[in-house]
């Protein structure tokens, strides 16, 4: 009875044989040798191992232990529902801030165009033989050249990712 008492209280606790060994300052066969019934541990390290096992002394003496297989179960799948639940949260509140992050991108793409509309490329005017402003100049055409290329793309996989983001419900 206490063979089977220390080795089934010792694995609802989690500890290997090693382990327990160490908490007890005893070699693991010492453990070992309790748990198969061919030896029995002293009345001091009875208490000892009561402690480090908290669990009193009668129940490692007789009182037969129950595994709570049941309890353990339900203690499990309540704790993978609260993850569960935490890693959905996770997931809408990145999607929630993708979908606002495109849906900015959008808007800043729309404001440059307006913005290049209605300058209407006025660096085509300058003196170009200064080197700071021929500089300056071929930094904003540049800009411009790439931009009104590669905008309307990147505008339609914004706005095509912003409606994929939404909220559905």
């Amino acid at each position: 009875m206490l063979s089977e008492n220390i080795k089934t209280i010792r694995k609802a606790k989690g500890l290997s044989q090693e382990e327990l060994a160490v908490k007890l300052n005893v070699v693991r066969q010492t453990v070992s040798k309790w748990e198969h019934g061919l030896s029995v541990p002293d009345s001091e390290m009875l208490v000892s191992l009561s402690e480090v096992l908290e669990t009193p002394v009668s129940i490692l003496l007789g009182e037969p232990v129950i595994e709570p297989q049941a309890d353990d179960l339900k203690a499990i799948s309540e704790k993978l529902e609260i993850i569960n639940l935490q890693l959905a949260r996770s997931k809408a509140a990145r999607r929630k801030a993708l979908h606002w992050l495109l849906i900015a991108l959008c808007a800043v793409i729309a404001a440059t165009f307006a913005v290049l509309a209605v300058w209407n490329s006025s660096y085509l005017g300058w003196d170009f033989s200064d080197p700071e402003t021929a500089v300056a100049g071929a930094a904003l055409h540049a800009f411009e050249w790439l931009f009104v290329r590669f905008a309307p793309f990147v505008l339609i996989a914004a706005v095509i990712g912003a409606v994929f983001t939404r909220r559905k419900g």
